[in-house]
């Protein structure tokens, strides 16, 4: 379980920094525990990407 955890978290921050690292992707036993860390990780991106962009919007709406 502790290898899963580790797998997931280390997975959460590559795909956070919008990276792979293919060999542990392989892993045979944590593989699918660090891709599914590495998909959290980009959606958290995305969605930090996407929040900071509409409050820039909104900001630009607010100061004209």
């Amino acid at each position: 379980m502790e290898d899963a955890l580790a797998a997931y978290g280390s997975g959460h921050a590559d795909g956070m920094a919008g990276v792979t690292d293919a060999d542990r992707a392989r892993d045979p036993r944590t593989g699918p525990d660090y891709l599914v860390g590495v998909v959290d990780g980009r959606m958290a991106a995305f969605e930090a990407a996407l929040v900071a962009a509409i409050r820039r919007a909104m900001g630009d709406r607010l100061d004209g």
